[in-house]
């Protein structure tokens, strides 16, 4: 596809024998995990919750776009929060996200970008479709 932008894409996380975890992105985005209880910043589970929020509403104002109401709509949040499983493995067994628009789309319309985010979102379809792992060497 001719004038397709693409972006380079991954994360290296870096971590001693005491302190947390140190992540740069590959675009050299930088970020320090947290991993106390009580500490305020992102966890690696946190920052699954923020990448499927973001990618939503991200994808809900493509959305918008594409269905001809991007005049309707001036905000949209995604709150994202999830449960974790009871029985092995440590994952999330189920993640729940509420959508709020603001602006002067209906209930419909706001269905109807619901919909098309989820289907847009590369998170959202990642995590449905259980991704390959591969882990090795480099």
């Amino acid at each position: 596809m001719s004038g397709l932008k693409t972006r380079p894409v991954g994360a290296t996380a870096t971590l001693g024998k005491t302190g947390y975890p140190h992540l740069v992105s590959d675009t050299g985005g930088t970020l320090d995990i947290a991993t106390g209880a009580s500490q305020p910043g992102f966890n690696p589970i946190d920052l699954l919750h923020a990448a499927l929020a973001a990618c939503l509403t991200m994808s809900a104002r493509i959305a918008v776009r594409e269905l001809g109401l991007a005049d309707s709509l001036s905000e949209v949040v995604a709150r994202v929060t999830g449960d974790k499983a009871t029985d092995g493995p440590s994952r999330i067994a189920r993640f729940h996200v509420v959508m709020r628009f603001r602006g002067n789309l209906t209930p419909q319309q706001q269905l109807l970008v619901v919909n098309r985010a989820e289907e847009i979102c590369t998170v959202s379809n990642s995590l449905a479709s259980k991704p390959v792992i591969e882990i090795g060497e480099f």
